[in-house]
């Protein structure tokens, strides 16, 4: 197994679940935050919301992330991946089961603060263990697909709401329940899951590396093709600090600042997406959330089948002009027919959902090992300051000056990002991660802007 190269030698099996067992985790967000779109107008009329707490409740997912993903990135780089992995989903289902006896806002506003701390963790972990297990031939489609999953689950949440809410006429705290079975599904596949061999290298733990390699991986080919050996005695120090220290400043930045303008009016329009589009003058609100739902869904695929080859680049700054153009059209087009809001809507969540599978895939290529989950945890955390902004000020904002101007300031973050993408992006396609995540790198080899 030592002599094995290529894909010759690895357990396809176990990558296969590494795989798997990971986008579920990444499932269960989308899931989560779909549930509470549709359910959100039944909540508000039984428990008689104000827009203040309707957008706190909106909200409360995302700044739990906000905490839980720097947190649990920052223990995952000191005391490992695989054990967090599984105690973060555990946590989920308990947690998730308390949203179905909730009688109070603010009740349900701490479980869903709960919840986003567990789903915090998902996001710091998930992708930097994924993407230290997959081979740098076709590591990006791989990763992309943890946000295929995100849409797939919030796309799954919603045709399962509004089948449980019209049909069944089940209460809405039963259907914010419901990810719970994702959830169970998820723990189960990631029972036995083996520890990264890159996080272990850089604590000096060789045999154990090597243990790892040669079961799973294709063993000395793994170490040659994938560069581990340079990963080895890099034991992290200064933790969250040195994400801002000279030399790796640029590439956090840049991370942050990208993934909060993909997501921020993301999570805004469509958690209020019922609200957007009868404030738009579409009828149907629930047909146009599931077609706008369904279309990013594809988006995300369509993202994971070109990423090796477009380049990152080209996918992560394209979309943000094509957005600008689609946000500033519903804006100024107060009597735009339904089909033509539809439409832009359409063309934005299909471009931001191509992009943002580089909000999983850039994060943990740019980092090296020793910060790599505390680099992702701190970017998701950075994003989530505007998803929540957004999300809490939306309903406001449709409430006193309108659907109009709201839908302008989605456009400026996406010219922000796509700005400072143009400057700031690497192109990291079918490098080790040991080479995009090395500062100072080989002259003609693309990398982040440092500060």
């Amino acid at each position: 197994m030592g002599d094995a190269t290529g894909t010759r030698g690895r357990d396809l099996g176990m990558l296969r679940r590494m795989t798997w067992a990971t986008a579920l985790g990444e499932g269960l967000d989308g899931f989560d935050l779909g549930v509470i779109a549709v359910v959100l107008p039944l909540i508000s009329k039984e428990l008689g919301l104000s827009p203040v707490w309707s957008g706190l409740i909106a909200a409360s997912t995302l700044v739990g992330i906000f905490f839980g993903s720097p947190v649990v990135g920052w223990l995952s780089d000191r005391i490992g991946r695989r054990t967090l992995f599984t105690i973060d989903i555990g946590s989920f289902v308990a947690i998730g089961l308390l949203q179905a006896v909730v009688t109070e806002p603010w009740q349900l506003f701490v479980v869903r603060l709960l919840l986003g701390f567990a789903i915090g963790a998902e996001y710091a972990l998930g992708a930097a263990l994924l993407s230290e297990f997959a081979p740098a031939a076709g590591r990006g489609r791989r990763v992309a697909g943890l946000l295929v999953t995100w849409y797939v689950g919030y796309l799954v949440s919603v045709l399962v709401a509004y089948a449980l809410v019209d049909l069944v006429g089940l209460s809405w705290r039963w259907i914010l329940a419901t990810s719970v079975v994702p959830a169970v599904v998820t723990l189960v596949a990631r029972i036995g899951l083996p520890e990264s061999p890159r996080w272990l290298m850089g604590r000096g733990r060789v045999d154990d590396a090597r243990a790892v390699a040669d079961r799973y991986l294709g063993g000395e080919a793994y170490f040659r093709e994938e560069e581990v050996d340079g990963e080895h005695g890099r034991v992290a120090a200064g933790g969250v600090r040195r994400l801002f220290e000279p030399g790796m400043r640029g590439r956090t930045v840049f991370v942050c600042v990208f993934y909060a303008c993909n997501v921020a009016p993301s999570f805004a329009i469509f958690t209020f997406a019922p609200q957007v589009f009868t404030a738009l003058g579409v009828t149907n609100e629930a047909a146009g959330t599931i077609i706008a739902n369904t279309i990013a869904a594809i988006g995300a695929f369509v993202g994971m089948l070109t990423i090796e080859r477009v380049g990152r680049r080209v996918q992560l700054i394209g979309p943000f002009w094509i957005m600008t153009v689609a946000l500033v059209v519903v804006a100024l087009w107060g009597s735009a027919p339904g089909g033509v809001v539809v439409a832009c809507f359409a063309a934005f969540a299909f471009f931001n959902a191509l992009q943002g599978n580089l909000t999983a895939v850039y994060p943990s290529e740019v980092f090296p090992t020793e910060l790599r989950s505390t680099g992702v945890g701190v970017s998701t955390a950075f994003s989530r300051i505007g998803a929540a902004a957004g999300t809490f000020l939306l309903p406001i904002g449709i409430d006193t000056v309108g659907i109009g101007p709201c839908m302008l300031v989605a456009a400026g973050l996406c010219v922000i990002g796509g700005a400072v993408s143009q400057v700031m992006a690497p192109e990291t396609t079918g490098l080790s991660l040991t080479h995009t995540a090395t500062v100072n790198r080989p002259a003609g080899c693309a990398a982040p802007a440092t500060a």
